[in-house]
């Protein structure tokens, strides 16, 4: 009895000996050849011309040292899904701007240049044209508009009516601003002193401006101001009038440093609330249609 409990110590320290050198060794082998996992750093979607829409992963590689003076070797990735279907993984390429990614024989090359993203098939564009980050959805801003002309993608809620053809004409003849208008539904307005026949929010460009500013969208004599909100400089402007039992409150964010100089007008029209009978209108909610307003201005992306 005595010789057999000695014989399974015996082989209990080698198993556990055995089990600390493997442990040890293999540690020892992990720290001398780390394996580094992918690491995500950000899903971002593109819409693209004709509505087309591109969802993108980007991920992190294991760094790779190099000698001094060599080019930095790019380790990252890009899984990519596009909206007729199919989908890439693709490396990271050598790029002197933006981040580029393609696969083993270049036939798909995608390049991620600031907000926008450009798609090349067979070193030529194809599918996926004038491609721009989409905002992500809120919740509340389910709708998306996109001009890849000018070079923007918006957000916008579901009931908000879309005029693609609007201008914004209160400036005079021949001074006629074009741009792209949502206008708020009855159902905002309904029971409330706020129409919806003209109240919105209107994204407006001004063609070849090197100094865009707030004031080249309002009365030039009207002073502006620079306001930094969500990391964008925007110059700022505020006016208001009213005749005829009418009031009208335009606010203008003119993004600084585009060009064209491109600006967000909110326009807010309502009449006066003691030209109804007591208690029959409601006085709007202005501070709740200012927070929806913003929630549009800031889904705005620009190439």
């Amino acid at each position: 009895m005595k010789k057999n409990l000695i014989f399974i110590t015996v082989i209990l320290i080698a198993v556990i000996g055995l089990g600390m050198w493997y442990i040890n060794n293999n540690k020892k082998e992990s720290d001398e050849n780390p394996s580094v996992l992918p690491t995500l750093i950000t899903s971002v979607s593109y819409i693209c011309k004709d509505n087309k829409t591109i969802e993108a992963s980007f991920y992190k590689g294991e760094v790779k040292l190099v000698a001094p003076g060599e080019m930095p070797q790019p380790t990252g990735s890009v899984k990519i899904i596009l909206s007729d279907g199919r989908n890439f993984d693709l490396a990271q390429t050598i790029s002197a701007d933006g981040s580029r990614y393609a696969n083993n024989d270049e036939s798909f090359v995608f390049w991620s240049k600031g907000n926008g993203a450009l798609v090349l098939e067979n070193n030529a564009q194809k599918s996926y044209i004038g491609c721009i980050i989409l905002a992500k959805d809120t919740g509340t801003l389910p709708n998306v508009y996109s001009d890849i002309g000018v070079g923007f993608s918006i957000r916008y809620p579901i009931d908000y009516i879309l005029n693609t053809s609007y201008k914004y004409q209160a400036l005079g003849p021949g001074k006629d601003i074009s741009g792209v208008k949502f206008t708020v539904p009855v159902s905002l307005t309904k029971g409330t002193n706020l129409s919806n026949f003209d109240t919105g929010v209107s994204i407006e460009n001004i063609s070849a401006i090197q100094n865009c500013n707030a004031g080249l969208f309002v009365d030039s004599s009207i002073n502006t101001k620079i306001i930094n909100d969500n990391g964008i400089d925007y110059s700022f402007v505020v006016t208001s009038e009213g005749a005829a039992g009418n009031r009208y409150e335009e606010q203008v964010w003119a993004i600084i440093g585009t060009n064209p100089c491109i600006a967000i007008r909110y326009f807010i029209h309502s009449t006066s609330i003691e030209n109804y009978p007591k208690g029959k209108v409601l006085e709007f909610d202005r501070a709740s249609l200012l927070k929806q307003f913003d929630e549009i201005r800031k889904s705005l992306t620009i190439q």
